[in-house]
C-alpha cells in the first residue's frame, strides 16, 4: 500500500496568506513524479497555527526521489528579481510519516 507524508508547517497569521500564494504558483514537480498519488494543502481551521501539507505516494522510494529530485531543487531557488532566496513563510516544519493500512472509497450509486 501507500505511504502518506504530512509536512506540519508552523505559520505565524500574519504569513498564511504568502504561504498559500506560494504554494499556489509552485512549479507543479510533485505532479509528474513518478509514484506520487495525492497532494493536498489543509488550513487550519480553529487552535492552532500548523497548516499540514499531505502527500501520498507509491512507495518511499518514490518520494526519497522527488525529495532529493525536483523538491530540493524547487527550494534552493532564488526569485527572479533579485536573486535571493525568499524568506520562508513557516517558522518551523516537521515530518510525519504513515503506511497506508485501510483504506476506502465512496460506493459507486
Amino acid at each position: 500500500m501507500s505511504v502518506v507524508k504530512i509536512n506540519v508547517l508552523t505559520v505565524p497569521a500574519e504569513q498564511r496568506e504568502t504561504l498559500e500564494k506560494r504554494f499556489a504558483h509552485r512549479a507543479h514537480a510533485v505532479e509528474n513524479s513518478d509514484g506520487f498519488e495525492w497532494f493536498e494543502l489543509l488550513r487550519p481551521v480553529e487552535g492552532t497555527d500548523n497548516y499540514l501539507v499531505y502527500t501520498r505516494w507509491r512507495d518511499e522510494e518514490s518520494f526519497q526521489a522527488w525529495l532529493e529530485g525536483p523538491m530540493k531543487a524547487a527550494h534552493q531557488g532564488g526569485s527572479e528579481e533579485s536573486g535571493e532566496k525568499p524568506k520562508p513563510a513557516a517558522s518551523a516544519s516537521t515530518l510525519w510519516s504513515f503506511d497506508v493500512v485501510q483504506q476506502a472509497a465512496p460506493k459507486n450509486a
